[in-house]
């Protein structure tokens, strides 16, 4: 199967689809409307050529895809936020970011999120697992032994997380629409017209899904801290944070060959994470799958990719799309 090279993430009600620079957000609001917003991007480390060497290009993209996400995120958010504050009086803490930062008040919040999650994050899934290994130095002398528990630790502690959190009410719609997504770009690559039909009966199972990246994060993470022995709790926590940036890399190259690869044993690699993405993601309903192929129509010539890479070239009756109220 060859990669279209379109990925997305699931929103607050929507769906977000990127497409190189391009990446559109599509959401559907509380009238039932699908509300899209295309917007632009370029990487706020350039486009040197150095940054798109393998293994250094990884740890750049993955920044870059936070930065992406927690925007579009903030957006689908917002379209809500609105409908429910129309008529009231914003609060003190808005009014505070308002008149410190102005216009730039919602970019700096974003940043903020940001950073806090990223901190939370390295908390729990690499400082808290060391912690653990750690405390097994005093039962357990081989070293080697322990860094593999301490991994061990990590990917439970990860399931465990994506586990618990689907059982929420927001995050089982957003599973949804994590469905609709993945099988939109499987609708696509398997050469079928995008149409609510097709989408349906796709698989909302992905190779390039990033919740196979975070499960080979964790996998990577245990073969690269296994080969550093450290005496200190201190430089215990700091080579494994110091290591981070080493793990993206290396997992964003498998992530980009398992996609574009059908090679047996990297598919039998990539098989933990689609069983992952059992959890992540759910079957959505026409209307979630209507979103997401608002989405990919925004950014996304599809039929021309078809042609050119499938030698696929449908009857225009039969790529006509889906109707889908937009605004």
């Amino acid at each position: 199967m060859k990669s279209s090279g379109i990925g997305g993430q699931a929103l607050m009600e929507g769906v977000m689809m990127r497409n190189g620079d391009k990446y559109a957000m599509s959401v559907r609001k509380p009238d039932k409307t699908i509300q899209v917003e295309v917007r632009e991007y370029h990487s706020i480390f350039g486009n040197g050529g150095w940054l798109r060497l393998p293994f250094i290009r990884g740890i750049f993209n993955f920044v870059d895809s936070l930065v992406i996400g927690m925007g579009s995120l903030n957006f689908s958010a917002s379209i809500y936020e609105t409908e429910e504050e129309d008529g009231q009086e914003p609060g003190k803490f808005e009014k505070w970011m308002e008149k410190t930062f102005g216009d730039k008040a919602e970019k700096v919040l974003t940043n903020f999120v940001m950073v806090v999650s990223i901190i939370i994050a390295i908390g729990v899934f690499v400082l808290l697992p060391a912690f653990l290994g750690n405390l097994l130095k005093n039962v357990i002398e081989n070293q080697f032994v322990v860094n593999l528990l301490e991994g061990l630790f990590r990917i439970t502690i990860f399931i465990l997380y994506v586990w618990l959190i689907s059982f929420m009410s927001d995050i089982k719609r957003t599973y949804m629409y994590h469905g609709a997504e993945h099988k939109c770009i499987n609708c696509i690559e398997h050469g079928l017209p995008l149409t609510v039909e097709n989408v349906a009966k796709s698989s909302r199972q992905h190779k390039r899904c990033g919740t196979s990246f975070m499960l080979i994060v964790m996998v990577i993470s245990v073969l690269v801290f296994m080969l550093v022995n450290t005496e200190t709790i201190w430089m215990r926590f700091l080579s494994r944070i110091l290591l981070i940036p080493v793990v993206a890399g290396l997992s964003y190259e498998f992530l980009k060959l398992a996609g574009n690869t059908d090679n047996k044993i990297v598919n039998a690699l990539s098989q933990p994470g689609l069983w992952l993405q059992g959890l992540t993601t759910a079957e959505p309903d026409d209307t979630m799958i209507e979103v997401g192929i608002a989405s990919v129509n925004a950014v996304f010539d599809w039929k021309k990719w078809q042609k050119e890479n499938l030698g696929i070239d449908y009857p225009e009756a039969e790529t006509a799309p889906d109707d889908a109220n937009a605004d």
